[in-house]
């Protein structure tokens, strides 16, 4: 085997194990942390609570400790969006983030340049492997989304049947958490535990359309508010909400058909050219040398790179339609 294929493997994986390794101790340290911190706030309720809004207190203080673990996104703004980020993804710290951002551009970034012996492919490849964190934190957070999209209109069917048989509106919530799926029982249990300490209800609800930011749960938001502020029947409303759910999921479908040529054209223009020149360089590397020898040919093929993502991403907004 070819000692540069040796060494790239070798410093890619050393120094990708080796970052995973930092970010599960990180994380260990961190659940250890927020356990500690936890026991300590229970003392402070059972012992120390003197008035009835100390409740809330106690979980806005939550809140902010949380936030200020990383004290970065006082420094840079943009942390306070990957925080988000992260928290609509499901969950996880900002620190594993940033830790596997600097170790995938490392792994990336030397790997690159101990196999091609070119300081640009190596500045492209680390570029690659900075930005891979957050397009997971993405593709995690669609995917969550649409699991609770999906998920949504049966688990406000059962809010409904719980408020028909005569249960409060937190019990339906409640009732939600318990038997709905993952993640609708999730944002839902949050929410029920939310109004049991004390949060107040506008705050409650309005936070769970912060972490999950979809049309349908503002939607969901904006009925509860309005009703508990002019009243009407809240089961009725629930469930024209479901019905209407249930038809933005239908005209999707079928947008999904129109648009799929479109789609599937997207990643073949996208993957074709790859696939194209790693077949020309396995079949005859002589004829590949110059396109990646030369700083001409490092510099042709970071703006092909550029203009196939710029491609994909002009097609992917062409065919992705709201509803």
């Amino acid at each position: 085997m070819d000692p540069r294929i040796l060494a790239t493997t070798f410093v890619f994986a050393s120094v990708a194990f080796g970052t995973l390794a930092v970010i599960l101790v990180g994380e260990l340290l961190g659940l250890w942390r927020q356990r500690k911190d936890l026991s300590d706030r229970l003392e402070e309720v059972v012992f120390e609570r003197t008035a009835a809004g100390e409740g809330s207190r106690l979980l806005k203080k939550a809140r902010g400790r949380r936030f200020d673990a990383a004290g970065l996104e006082k420094a840079l703004p943009w942390f306070s969006d990957i925080e988000i980020l992260i928290e609509q993804a499901g969950g996880g710290s900002l620190q594993a983030f940033l830790l596997a951002a600097v170790g995938l551009t490392f792994a990336f970034g030397v790997s690159a340049l101990a196999f091609s012996g070119s300081l640009m492919v190596g500045v492209l490849a680390a570029a690659i492997g900075a930005v891979i964190p957050y397009v997971y934190l993405r593709v995690k957070r669609k995917r969550r989304y649409r699991a609770f999209e999906e998920g949504l209109p049966e688990s406000i069917d059962l809010m409904t049947r719980a408020i028909r048989a005569g249960h409060p509106f937190s019990s339906g919530v409640g009732m939600v958490a318990e038997e709905a799926p993952a993640p609708v029982s999730t944002e839902f249990l949050r929410l029920f535990d939310e109004m049991r300490f004390g949060l107040p209800f506008e705050e409650a609800v309005l936070g769970m359309t912060d972490r999950i930011d979809l049309v349908d749960t503002r939607m969901f938001a904006t009925a509860v508010l309005v009703q508990r502020e002019v009243g009407g029947n809240l089961a009725e409303i629930l469930d024209n909400l479901a019905g209407t759910i249930r038809s933005r999921f239908s005209i999707r479908r079928q947008l999904r058909v129109i648009t799929a040529q479109g789609r599937l054209s997207g990643y073949i223009l996208s993957l074709l050219p790859i696939a194209v020149g790693f077949g020309l360089f396995l079949i005859s590397p002589e004829f590949m040398a110059p396109l990646l020898e030369s700083t001409v040919g490092h510099a042709l093929i970071i703006a092909a790179v550029v203009a196939q993502i710029l491609g994909y991403l002009w097609i992917r907004q062409i065919v992705n339609i709201e509803i």
